[in-house]
């Protein structure tokens, strides 16, 4: 099913995304997790795909899995790191094939250890160019990144909005964001976007902190800002995890409740393959 219907009675959504177990040892403790999640009913789920395509293979077995071995609404992500046009016409062909009716197309990172994206020869130079182009060739649901604090490549919020509509003017059906952690910055975001013209469902994506180390990552991986007080908190109690944990789930529930009291139109969790720290905030949301 097209996400796309599943928005026609779902006036609110509820995903998460995973990303495909690296060995026996992950693929045992993701199974688990995907059972105790299941139990949530979620609307959908992604799956990640690897810089450079290094996880195609994993990502479309678990793709096919989820999908059509479990039954759920499942959406794969596709880069176009080192990928011809040829090459992508095909892998969509393929994943079309295995009945994936949604996919999350995204220019996505250079190979490790390059430090700036070239565009392969045939291939495509922006998400938007690769958004018109699987739209062209499959009937596919997409969906687009957003960035509430702009994506680190770009100059200014106002420039990256402009990508952003081109991105949902090439055929994107409605947008996640990257993790953040101020629902100021999200609503103002959307505010901004709307203005722009920008129509789409814009779902909030979420990553609770639950362990110290996770702060500078975070960071480093999305150019998010954390409040201060959540890094002063858990500077504190540094050398008890499970105090750092639960700093990090009160502010995860709270920072949940509060965009959905506010409106948005639902919920996509970043699970990191995990499943305590969503089912506890699930759990508490509902009650």
């Amino acid at each position: 099913m097209k996400i796309t219907d599943i928005f026609k009675t779902q006036a609110r959504t509820y995903s998460f995304e995973f990303f495909p177990p690296k060995d026996e040892i992950s693929a045992v403790d993701f199974g688990i997790n995907v059972g105790q999640l299941l139990k949530l009913n979620p609307s959908f789920v992604s799956v990640t795909y690897g810089a450079g395509g290094s996880t195609q293979e994993r990502t479309f077995a678990l793709v096919d899995l989820l999908q059509n071995k479990i039954g759920l609404n499942t959406m794969a992500h596709y880069t176009c790191v080192n990928a011809s046009r040829s090459k992508v016409e095909a892998d969509l062909a393929y994943l079309k094939g295995l009945g994936i009716d949604n996919l999350m197309l995204l220019r996505g990172d250079p190979p490790k250890g390059e430090g700036t994206f070239t565009p392969h020869p045939e291939g495509f130079s922006y998400a938007s160019d690769l958004i018109a182009f699987g739209k062209s060739k499959q009937d596919i649901c997409v969906g687009g990144a957003a960035y509430v604090e702009k994506h680190p490549e770009a100059n200014t919020l106002v420039q990256d909005l402009d990508n952003l509509k081109k991105k949902v003017d090439a055929g994107a059906d409605f947008l996640l964001t990257q993790l953040f952690f101020s629902n100021d910055l999200y609503f103002d975001f959307v505010e901004k976007a709307r203005q722009k013209g920008i129509n789409s469902r814009i779902i909030p994506g979420i990553i609770p902190i639950t362990a110290f180390n996770q702060i500078k990552r975070f960071v480093q991986m999305s150019g998010a800002s954390i409040p201060a007080e959540i890094i002063e908190q858990m500077t504190a109690y540094q050398s008890n995890p499970d105090k750092v944990y639960q700093i990090g789930m009160d502010f995860a529930i709270q920072q949940c409740r509060d965009l959905l009291i506010m409106g948005a139109p639902g919920l996509h969790f970043y699970t990191l393959n995990k499943s305590r720290a969503t089912i506890e905030i699930f759990e508490t949301l509902l009650h």
